[in-house]
């Protein structure tokens, strides 16, 4: 059979006559289908569901450990600025650290579990054991990245690591992230678990702009102070080890509302929304 060429007339719906080389080419180029995004994602979904207790736990320790450089860039970029208007758009870039680190170095955060793991209980026959099994990823993955915030928080605020004036930046970004209304928590929760479950859906297709997809949308979480569980705990949890304010209204008035916002955002707006669309395709 003969190679086609570009001199042969096109086929139907085609507006010209490609090579067998270059039909290669439009493959190369196009971006995936949606279907191949989600079942990367469940893939993955579902080898994290199948993780040891022990592997989960130490890679979301090791998550909530390096989500303090976000609280790190942006109190060291504060420190050195003056005050005024633009200097969130300068903090933010700090802000982007600790996602860098915690996507790129493969580690266990809750809100990428929003997301990765749900994405094979929407797709299982046996819901209530997948249920469990997504219970267990929550949980462990949590805790652990919680505890590894607070660890943080208390070294930066208990230890010569950070001077003075980068302490002081972390107290005012840490009351700041707790001052809003629980409902207004809420709000904010949602769209940055909205937002960094997106990332996640895009970050298959990315290739090597993988780095800047991190960058830009974290960028605008942090731009935004949209409120993340573990960015924006590592903040609060802060204050709370200086004695700013007590444990009670942490988990009360800030851990609470913004669980309940990232998961809305992560599992309805991302989940559900693009299961839907592939198992309408």
């Amino acid at each position: 059979m003969a190679a086609k060429t570009r001199n042969d007339p096109p086929r139907s719906g085609e507006t010209v006559a490609l090579s067998r080389t270059e039909e290669r080419d439009v493959e190369k180029l196009s971006p995936p289908r949606a279907a191949v995004v989600f079942e990367t994602i469940r893939r993955e979904g579902q080898t994290e569901l199948e993780r040891a207790v022990f592997s989960l736990f130490a890679s979301g320790l090791a998550a909530g450990l390096s989500m303090g450089m976000s609280l790190a860039g942006v109190g060291l970029i504060s420190a050195l600025l003056p005050a005024a208007s633009w200097v969130p758009l300068a903090t933010s870039a700090g802000y982007t650290l600790g996602f860098m680190i915690v996507v790129l170095g493969r580690q266990q955060l809750f809100t990428e579990n929003t997301l990765t793991a749900v994405l094979p209980l929407l797709n299982n026959p046996d819901k209530l054991m997948t249920l469990r099994r997504v219970g267990k990823v929550w949980a462990v993955v949590l805790f652990a990245n919680l505890l590894g915030a607070t660890i943080f928080a208390y070294a930066a605020a208990h230890t010569p690591i950070f001077s003075p004036a980068v302490r002081a930046a972390f107290e005012q970004v840490g009351r700041e992230a707790a001052a809003p209304a629980f409902g207004t928590i809420v709000v904010r929760g949602i769209v940055a678990g909205w937002l960094i479950a997106l990332m996640v859906w895009l970050l298959p297709g990315a290739d090597a702009m993988r780095l800047f997809v991190i960058l830009i949308i974290t960028y605008i979480v942090g731009l935004g102070s949209f409120s993340h569980i573990i960015a924006g705990s590592i903040e609060v949890l802060y204050v709370v080890a200086t004695g700013g304010i007590s444990w009670l209204q942490y988990l009360g008035g800030y851990l609470l509302p913004v669980f309940i916002g990232n998961v809305i955002g992560g599992v309805s707006l991302v989940a559900v929304l693009n299961y839907g669309q592939v198992v309408s395709d």
